[in-house]
């Protein structure tokens, strides 16, 4: 028997600030274009190796600016506490209110900060609003399936691996893409949470 109702309220996925220990998730805003642009002229083909999108940074940001909507895009800028670095994005989408279900992706972080505390404290720190305030279910996670380190990354947060979509995306060289797909689901949420916290405590600041 599913845990929620049709009838029972969900809160908006809207855009918020949410704060960590040691990065901020901060709504997209047109002042965040120019340190963003600045990630992307120094790592971009290694950043988006594995992404979809072509065209120019400016073309990216300018999509995600428009498609910014309250229960249907809701993407993030991430920097670091101590100083305001930025480091990357990350996005809300796909979002079901009546399903209860919705998508973390769109993410991208400067190499500087692949490993360490940045990726398990930005997940925490989403599906904590998603699953908390937001109440909902599920929250679903895709890579390409050649990205191995991002289906590391997924299963070692303790999402579960749920199978291939064969062909599912043509990328700009016009290969095509088979998509990988993870989830985490609202009853295996306080594991997945305890696991993330754990992480995070044993990285020093």
């Amino acid at each position: 028997m599913s845990e929620f109702s049709p009838q029972e309220p969900v809160a908006k996925v809207a855009p918020v600030t949410l704060s960590g220990r040691t990065v901020r998730l901060e709504p997209i805003a047109e002042h965040h274009r120019g340190g963003l642009r600045a990630l992307h002229a120094d790592e971009g083909p290694r950043i988006f190796a594995n992404s979809p999108f072509a065209g120019s940074f400016d073309d990216y940001f300018d999509e995600a600016l428009a498609a910014c909507e309250p229960d249907v895009h809701v993407p993030f800028v991430v920097r670091r506490m101590d100083d305001e670095a930025f480091v990357g994005m990350s996005r809300l989408f796909d979002i079901h209110p009546h399903d209860r279900g919705l998508e973390i992706g769109y993410t991208w972080y400067h190499p500087a900060f692949w490993g360490g505390a940045t990726n398990p404290e930005c997940k925490l720190l989403l599906m904590t609003y998603v699953f908390e305030t937001c109440g909902y279910g599920r929250v679903q996670l895709k890579t390409d399936v050649r990205n191995a380190h991002s289906q590391a990354a997924m299963t070692k947060m303790g999402a579960k691996r749920e199978g291939e979509l064969r062909h599912q995306k043509i990328l700009p060289d016009g290969r095509w893409r088979d998509s990988v797909f993870f989830s985490v689901l609202g009853e295996e949420w306080p594991a997945v949470k305890a696991g993330l916290e754990r992480r995070l405590s044993a990285i020093p600041v």
